[in-house]
């Protein structure tokens, strides 16, 4: 076992602040029907559909896809390049709204809420990982977690919570591995050690749920291997639900399901 899947089984399971703000990741309530062994979904696509524009030409890339995710689960969405993976998670997570079809987390839709109400609810709901990380190139690392909360807690709200939130975001990257690189920036830090740090951005607001859009895609085999032990090791023990997209078939068979695209639909689940 690595220290860092130590590190996230040992470390205490943390509460919400008052006044609503994270200490670290929480552990995460799962529903008495949950618990009592009964699928619970927690985030559904109906029917989705997407194209896109290139002058004249309309290119469909999603053609009425039905997915549905459970509480807790570990999903794995595959497919070759062009398949729509990362159309499809790009829609779940807000960051777009389908053409047709439709969104829900919890039974509430969620792609037909105005753009500013879609910005709050990926702020607090979800958590988002990308293959190129996106962090912030003049933040620190610890500047780089604390953005989301900044965001969350706005100015006067942040500057009131500011030695907590510092304290739950060293936290974070403490548990990924990352407390010797609180005040790197992101260029003096490699690979695996942005996504760590991303991984740690993205718990820090405590997510229902994390996505994944090829979290190891551009790492080396051993590197990839050790941030799905990080993401498989969040889902056990926090009962996080993760929806990850990959073109690694062995990195997908680490995921509790697979579900493959194939021309824009869902081929088998």
């Amino acid at each position: 076992m690595s220290n860092i899947e130590q590190e996230v089984q040992l470390s205490a399971p943390p509460a919400r602040a008052a006044g609503g703000g994270p200490h670290l990741v929480r552990r995460r309530l799962v529903p008495a029907a949950a618990a009592a062994g009964v699928d619970t979904i927690e985030l559904r696509a109906d029917g989705i559909k997407k194209s896109y524009h290139k002058a004249s030409l309309e290119i469909p890339v999603l053609r009425g896809v039905d997915l549905q995710v459970r509480r807790g689960e570990f999903l794995a969405i595959i497919g070759q390049s062009g398949s729509g993976k990362s159309t499809l998670l790009h829609l779940l997570g807000t960051l777009d709204v389908p053409d047709a079809g439709r969104i829900l987390l919890d039974g509430e839709r969620i792609d037909n809420q105005p753009a500013a109400a879609r910005d709050a609810l990926r702020n607090r709901r979800f958590g988002m990982i990308f293959q190129f990380y996106h962090l912030l190139p003049e933040f620190s690392m610890l500047e780089n977690v604390l953005a989301p909360l900044m965001i969350a807690h706005r100015t006067w709200g942040y500057l009131r919570r500011k030695r907590q939130l510092i304290e739950s975001a060293t936290g974070l990257l403490d548990l990924v591995g990352l407390s010797h690189r609180v005040k790197h920036k992101p260029r003096e830090l490699s690979g695996g050690e942005m996504q760590r740090a991303a991984i740690a951005r993205a718990l820090v607001t405590a997510p229902d749920v994390l996505l994944a859009d090829e979290p190891t895609g551009n790492l080396d085999h051993q590197t990839g291997h050790e941030i799905i032990r990080i993401l498989r090791t969040l889902n056990r023990e926090r009962h996080l639900t993760i929806v990850m997209v990959t073109h690694d078939l062995e990195i997908a068979r680490q995921a509790d399901r697979i579900v493959r695209l194939h021309q824009g639909r869902v081929e088998h689940a």
